[in-house]
């Protein structure tokens, strides 16, 4: 599946395999870790919980609106649920173009594009507390 929401550990190969093409030369992907702090604060773990089918309509609708940007291109996005230890992968895109420019342009858009639409949220727990870092679900 080229997209996909799961609790279970995330890896970038099996999504490159996904969105791979025989026409495609460039394959751009971003890796999404769990960081030791946020805004000064020291991060424990992070949990995130999502509206899954939504969630996975969303992620399927920012590919449509990616190939109308770039028709030839290929997009494919995991991303965790649940409790993420500090260095967990928490999300992998993966895009797949003719060249090197279009695959680059489309992987940073549709990251930003996730962050914005898709409904997932993120909760960040340190030594001081637990906070809700996106909007609460």
């Amino acid at each position: 599946m080229k997209f996909r929401i799961t609790s279970e550990a995330l890896s970038l190969t099996p999504l490159m395999e996904l969105v791979t093409r025989p026409d495609c030369g460039a394959v751009a992907s971003f890796v999404g870790t769990v960081r030791n702090h946020h805004l000064g604060r020291k991060v424990t773990h992070l949990e995130y919980s999502a509206y899954e089918a939504m969630a996975l309509e969303v992620l399927q609708r920012i590919e449509e609106e990616g190939r109308d940007r770039w028709p030839e291109v290929s997009f494919g996005c995991h991303h965790r649920v649940g409790l993420l230890r500090v260095g967990e992968i928490a999300v992998v895109i993966a895009v797949a173009s003719p060249h090197r420019a279009e695959a680059f342009a489309a992987c940073a858009w549709y990251l930003d594009r996730l962050k914005a639409d898709c409904p997932i949220w993120k909760k960040e727990t340190g030594p001081d507390g637990s906070e809700w870092v996106s909007p609460r679900p």
